[in-house]
């Protein structure tokens, strides 16, 4: 008999686990990796958070701040600073997504 009852608890359960998920909370997750995502780009190069690749030539970007990192970015993407593949890059970016580059990535005050 008391099987009868432990799927409608279950699912009761499950719909309160599901809320905890839905509206701003969702929305603030969505926001969250749709950033990191961007950030993410940068890895193949400049490594993970930045950090480097060992052996891999390219800059150590995780030393530069927020601001000093969208100056560069913005810079590349103007033509005011060149590169071998950076102003390409740059110009496929919006303002708006290389400001959420760099203050994903860069160092924090």
């Amino acid at each position: 008999m008391q099987v009868k009852y432990v799927k409608p608890l279950l699912a009761a359960s499950a719909l309160i686990g599901l809320s905890q998920w839905s509206g701003l909370g969702l929305a603030q997750t969505a926001d969250q990796l749709y950033k990191r995502g961007l950030a993410a780009t940068c890895a193949n190069c400049h490594g993970t958070d930045g950090k480097g690749v060992v052996d891999g030539g390219m800059p150590l970007i995780n030393t530069l701040t927020s601001e000093q990192m969208l100056a560069k970015l913005k810079a590349y993407k103007s033509g005011a600073l060149e590169g071998t593949i950076m102003p390409q890059l740059a110009k496929g970016y919006t303002d708006e997504q290389l400001t959420i580059i760099a203050n994903q990535l860069g160092k924090k005050q």
